[in-house]
């Protein structure tokens, strides 16, 4: 087991009033953000208003770093089986495991497992050391779970894995276009610029996803297509713009190809609007209005992420929605063009180091040419022969002993991967596990045998590249703490024990990207769109001062260029863009009798990934406080369940316990779930054990939008929470989750009965004990617990046989913040209501300004004519990211309903 680590602080290593420009490690939006130290010891976090980004704006999570940088669970010394050791022995033993392997089972029985929040000089020196110096492409990338299929998308289109448009272009257009993309939660800042371009230029937006998101708030549509026929719709599309004669003939003829088989393609099963309407389970009228939108307005942007992508037919998605740009010549020009948004801050980034198994550095990939290219350029003595295993398939090859190795690297596998549970046994399968990060609280460094202590975000620096292809510093402003190093240290350092010193000597990050940089423009000659050959000789001090911008930089753009394609190039061998003809084909595995339901997950608005970050914070917990499983309300009276219920979703693949959630914001028939609780954060709420894992076969991206699933309430008689001061482990009840608060750590729990009860409360009082007062009424079955410490609250146990029968537990949270309590508050606390004059805020809606549920409806009834500008003025909800508007929007409409 991992050596537990006292808590401390972090230290900046600006004095205070000093700030450093970097970049948020969040979503690919690239958001500028300037830390700065204070005169207390701490940091001060602002967006950065020159970053063109965000031009100052950041989201709650953003907003929020600040509180999730401190010491606690940090791996600080490299470790063998749980044992500390120094560096160099740490860095041997991985040489030394890794020639073995090679020498005894060859270089296809090793692999990396690699990260999005990798920077990309990490990424440069891994790709590198595996396909140059290894041998083999077996490296991926947790990229490949939610972009894989863009890339494959662009390369079959332009010839390249090149986004076109900038965001800019969101602020011109006439109209956008979502399509699977929640961007309201995942991309707030984004949606935020989207929101004030509308009130200037009243474009229009319309939304294609399956569930009524946030992103349906103030938009003039939205299409809740069938999951998985964003390809039928959009060949419906391409039919009606070649039928309405609004395609443009003129660019088709000088720069394209496959338009006529793409068309043919098309009709096969999208002749009409109403065919393609009953096949995407949608309104004619809505479908003709879609068509007609696109059809009458110059500027349209084709805004997708994760409900395209991640898909068994997530390329030929890609392509669908391209086609239509490409027939229109809608791409290359402002507020025109599809658009992919990386859901990682340095997805792009990987992409152009050849972090994914299936291609090669600077965009280059397995041809011959490119390969002997790169060979020459790095002097590589073995260079991979082809592409390596996905990272699906990379956890299967584990799990067969095809791989012997494997070295994880800023991921976590055991969460995140579909069917996650094989995953988790591939891991134990593995003879040399070894993983570099930042936390040993991990699913995955739980398992490993080497863990190397990786920097965290604030004490790394190098560079990051967002979804619009800006190239941007990521610069430490927080002293390394115990033998922390940098990625790419570790990665040279083992490089070098392995044989290979002289190619893997670099002093410093920028000595890495400078390489990164020439390669980029190594014999390019303008036939590769990533060129980043006008950086590559930055000195040290102009590699530290480097200002964002987007690529290509090169002889030609010294400046860089904010749009690609707008001379009609492309990238491929005759410069014309291709139109795919595009067969629409249904998930790999459908709804049937036995898994009756469809699961869809994705994230929740202040969450991110599987909570190491996010977890750490009160502000950024309060607003989702456990998992659920989302159901439209005549599904779950379907299925027997109510609101709050605990259900169990499950699959072929594996299960998942979960709190019911009933919202007419669902389709029928299908359920959604959040994809962050992992083992460390809650009991069997792991949901990607329970996700489908069959892959697309271009760009072998998983179909985590599809699982044929089903469900049933839970057997549980006994419920209850219990707030403490000091985490708890709880690990012998049937399901509990936790999250954190500013004073104390929540838990919510259940179990098949009521005999777990007492054991529970002998352990509070262990671990919490002192004064304690408690209300136990037999009839009802329920009991309440609290203990005190020199008057001040330390535990409170509440328990019932009906979860209905419990209290709210904002305000009680809250009274862990207070120095002593009365007689009579100390009734309060029993009864869980702060009575008649004291306030309850609520369940957090605006996590940027900690306001509460209750306190915008209390807001709403006492001020005439309220709305949402008028919650922001007096309450400040609503004013910086903007997330929670659309909810302020509903309590507007829930406090009028009850007026009314």
């Amino acid at each position: 087991m991992p050596v537990s680590v006292p808590p401390s602080l972090p230290v900046p290593l600006a004095g205070a009033g000093q700030g450093v420009n970097t970049t948020c490690p969040y979503c690919g939006v690239g958001c500028g953000i300037i830390a700065t130290g204070t005169a207390r010891g701490g940091v001060r976090i602002e967006g950065d208003a020159a970053h063109p980004a965000n031009l100052g704006r950041l989201c709650s999570k953003g907003l929020a770093l600040a509180e999730t940088i401190g010491h606690e669970q940090r791996l600080l010394h490299p470790e063998i089986n749980g044992v500390r050791v120094a560096w160099d022995e740490a860095l041997g033993a991985v040489a030394n495991g890794f020639n073995t392997v090679i020498r005894e089972h060859g270089p296809d029985a090793l692999a990396f497992y690699v990260s999005g929040q990798l920077l990309t000089e990490d990424y440069y020196v891994a790709n590198k050391l595996m396909k140059g110096f290894i041998g083999r492409a077996n490296i991926d990338t947790n990229s490949r779970l939610c972009m894989a299929s863009a890339v494959a998308g662009h390369k079959r289109a332009f010839g390249s894995d090149s986004v076109g448009p900038c965001y800019e272009d969101l602020e011109q257009a006439e109209a956008i276009v979502l399509i699977g993309s929640n961007l309201a939660w995942c991309h707030p800042v984004l949606f935020r610029r989207i929101e004030q371009a509308r009130k200037q230029n009243g474009a229009r937006l319309l939304v294609i996803d399956p569930r009524r998101t946030a992103s349906c708030h103030g938009a003039e549509a939205h299409l809740p297509l069938r999951p998985g026929t964003d390809a039928l719709l959009y060949n419906g599309l391409l039919v009606y713009l070649a039928e309405q004669g609004c395609v443009d003939t003129d660019y088709i003829e000088a720069h394209t190809q496959g338009y006529a088989a793409a068309l043919a393609t098309a009709r096969e099963r999208a002749a009409t609007v109403e065919a393609v309407a009953a096949g995407c389970d949608l309104d004619p009228g809505a479908v003709r209005g879609f068509y007609r939108l696109f059809a009458e307005t110059e500027k349209v942007i084709s805004l997708f992420s994760m409900g395209v992508n991640q898909s068994s037919s997530g390329v030929d998605k890609v392509n669908s929605i391209i086609n239509a740009h490409l027939a229109t010549g809608r791409i290359g020009q402002p507020g025109r063009g599809a658009f992919s948004i990386t859901g990682q801050p340095n997805a792009m980034g990987g992409r152009e180091v050849g972090g994914l198994a299936s291609t090669l550095a600077a965009h280059m990939d397995f041809s011959a040419a490119e390969k002997e290219r790169v060979q020459r350029f790095w002097r590589s003595p073995a260079m991979a022969p082809g592409p390596g295993v996905k990272a699906v398939d990379l956890f299967r090859a584990l799990h067969a002993g095809r791989i012997k190795a494997l070295w994880v690297m800023g991921a976590n596998p055991a969460v995140s991967l579909p069917d996650a549970d094989f995953a988790r046994a591939a891991l134990a399968h593995c003879e040399l596990l070894v993983v570099s990060d930042c936390t040993a609280a991990t699913d995955t460094a739980r398992q490993a045998d080497i863990l190397l202590p990786a920097l965290a975000w604030g004490e790394k620096s190098g560079t990051v590249t967002n979804s619009e292809r800006c190239v941007s510093r990521q610069r430490a402003f927080l002293k390394a703490p115990g033998e922390a190093r940098a990625d790419w240290w570790m990665i040279s350092a083992v490089a070098r024990r392995m044989g290979h010193g002289d190619a893997f000597a670099y002093a410093r990050a920028a000595d890495i990207f400078r390489e990164h940089a020439r390669l980029s423009g190594f014999e390019n000659h303008g036939r590769r769109a990533f060129d980043i050959s006008a950086l590559q000789a930055l000195d040290n001090a102009q590699y530290e001062a480097l200002a964002p911008v987007q690529w290509p930089i090169n002889a030609a753009h010294p400046e860089g260029a904010k749009r690609l394609f707008g001379d009609g190039r492309f990238y491929t061998a005759d410069q014309r863009a291709r139109l795919i003809p595009v067969q629409p084909r249904a998930p790999r595995s459908a709804a049937d009798g036995r898994y009756p339901l469809l699961l869809n997950t994705g994230r929740v608005r202040d969450h991110w990934h599987t909570l190491t970050r996010t977890g750490r914070s009160a502000r950024l917990s309060r607003h989702t406080p456990e998992p659920f499983a989302a159901l439209h309300p005549r599904t779950a009276a379907r299925f027997g369940v109510n609101a709050n219920d605990l259900v169990e979703i499950e699959s072929a693949w594996g299960r998942a316990l979960l709190r019911a959630r009933l919202t007419p914001a669902q389709r029928e028939g299908e359920v959604f779930a959040p994809l962050h609780w992992n083992d460390q954060f809650s009991a069997k709420a792991r949901i990607n054990a329970v996700v489908n894992p069959h892959v697309d076969p271009y760009s072998g991206q998983p179909e985590y939008k599809q699982t044929p699933a089903r469900i049933r309430v839970a057997p549980m008689q006994w419920h209850g929470f219990l707030l403490c001061r000091r985490e708890c482990e709880l690990g012998a009840l049937g399901y509990w989750s936790k999250m954190r608060e500013r004073h104390n750590w929540r838990y919510e729990f259940a179990h098949e009965n009521a005999a777990a009860g007492a054991g529970l409360r002998k352990q509070i009082q262990r671990e919490h004990g002192g004064e304690s007062l408690e209300y136990i009424d037999e009839w009802s079955g329920s009991a309440r617990y609290l203990w005190f410490a020199g008057g001040v609250l330390q535990a409170a146990l509440f328990t019932a046989g009906d979860y209905r029968q419990l209290p709210g537990r904002d305000w009680l949270c809250a009274q862990f913040g207070e120095p002593g309590f009365g007689a009579e508050q100390r009734a309060r606390l029993l009864a869980g209501a702060p009575g008649p004059n004291g306030a309850d805020p609520g369940p957090t809606v605006c996590a940027c300004f900690d306001v509460g549920r209750q306190t915008v409806l209390d807001f709403i009834r006492h001020t005439p004519a309220a709305d949402i500008d008028r919650i922001g003025q007096s309450l400040k909800a609503g004013t910086h990211c903007g997330s929670c508007r659309p909810e302020l929007a509903g309590l507007l409409s829930e406090a009028a309903g009850r007026r009314d």
